[in-house]
């Protein structure tokens, strides 16, 4: 179902602990920033250290202080995971929500001539890193009276088709694993929902797309109310669903 987020007030999130993986560019990067405008203290997660202070920057004048865990999700273990969650737990004690972003895409390749370290590394940030980061911080955020697991997604009708390789089968994996976690988790405190956005001018699309052609796409930081509402206490009309936003014109 497609609709604008429906108003959220200014502090949203505030008192609220939102970790954001790939915080250092595209829809992380203006999500997070529009976490700490609505009050959250936001954990910068991502695996490019000088893009993610600038975003930390950026974030800081905004609202709370974020914090900076530069972490390349390819390479990390189920134990780092651990130890992020344990981190947050004992520096914050609580969190309130984590919005996942991070994504990798290799570019279009016909399924027959693909490396199979890239599908697997596709496979692997796409969704199962997800997940890892996931399992890691639910304990935590079980823990809080209201919280939220959000997942970006691309459009599964689109990557489903030719040339879009181990990224396009994680995006149709992570809507199931969102309706799973949706049935286990419908008793719990966690709200579990997908959000879909429309087109967005990123590296990632522009992979696939050349830029000046591509005019279906929007800043990503038109859908950055979209993460607020769906980590705010206002998602909960979103719990278990996967959310197709219209874009609305970032704040400067």
């Amino acid at each position: 179902m497609s609709a604008f987020a429906a108003p959220v007030a200014d502090q949203a999130l505030a008192d609220r602990v939102v970790l954001v993986s790939g915080a250092q560019g595209g829809l992380g990067a203006a999500a997070a920033q529009a976490c700490a405008r609505a009050g959250a203290t936001v954990v910068l997660l991502g695996r490019k250290p000088a893009k993610l202070n600038r975003v930390y920057d950026a974030a800081a004048k905004l609202g709370p202080e974020p914090v900076l865990y530069p972490l390349d999700l390819e390479g990390a273990a189920p134990d780092d995971y651990a130890e992020l969650a344990q981190r947050i737990g004992d520096e914050f004690g609580r969190l309130d929500g984590v919005l996942h972003c991070a994504a990798d895409f290799p570019g279009l390749t016909p399924l027959l001539q693909t490396d199979p370290a890239a599908f697997a590394r596709a496979i692997h940030v796409n969704l199962t890193a997800r997940w890892w980061l996931s399992q890691a911080c639910l304990p935590l955020l079980a823990q809080a009276p209201d919280s939220a697991l959000v997942f970006a997604l691309d459009d599964p009708a689109r990557v489903g088709r030719a040339y879009w390789g181990g990224y396009g089968l994680a995006q149709h994996s992570l809507t199931a694993l969102i309706g799973m976690l949706h049935a286990e988790l419908g008793n719990s405190p966690v709200r579990v929902a997908g959000l879909q956005p429309g087109p967005m001018r990123t590296a990632l699309r522009g992979k696939a797309y050349v830029e000046e052609n591509d005019r279906e796409a929007r800043d990503p930081g038109d859908y950055a109310a979209a993460c607020v509402t769906l980590l705010a206490p206002a998602g909960a009309v979103h719990r278990g669903q996967v959310w197709h936003p219209l874009p609305e014109r970032a704040t400067p």
